[in-house]
């Protein structure tokens, strides 16, 4: 195994718990069943995407800048069910994510408020983005 691949793995089994804990916090907000699967599925795709190029990076280190490069190029070219729906699905997913982040100490305000902020300005370009052959780059 490449040390690539060490390290993919090594970030993999990090970011699990955090999944778990994400799915636990669904649960007890109420939510259907079906939506906190979807919540999680969503950002668990995202999690791809941090170790798919270098430098790779732990679901607690995303910033918004991993948002807008996820939402804005990697998710319309890699993922074949991307629309506009999905598309809204993912932001509304991020916006709930970032937020259990910050509740549970994880990041810092900042960063959820960064994510927050990137999310309100680039959505009209991430949902063109779906539509496009290429992205808005």
């Amino acid at each position: 195994m490449s040390d690539y691949d060490q390290e993919v793995e090594k970030i993999r089994a990090y970011n699990q718990p955090i999944l778990d804990e994400f799915q636990s916090w669904l649960e007890k907000s109420g939510l259907a069943p079906k939506t906190v699967k979807n919540h999680v599925e969503n950002i668990d795709f995202f999690t791809e995407y941090l170790v798919y190029y270098e430098p790779l990076s732990k679901l607690d280190d995303a910033d918004g800048g991993d948002v807008q490069g996820f939402l804005g190029s990697w998710f319309p070219r890699k993922a074949m069910w991307a629309s506009k729906s999905s598309m809204r699905s993912n932001m509304a997913s991020f916006r709930k994510f970032f937020r259990f982040l910050q509740e549970s100490g994880r990041i810092d305000d900042e960063v959820e408020d960064d994510v927050r902020e990137t999310l309100k300005e680039r959505k009209d370009r991430f949902l063109e983005a779906v539509e496009l052959d290429d992205t808005y780059w």
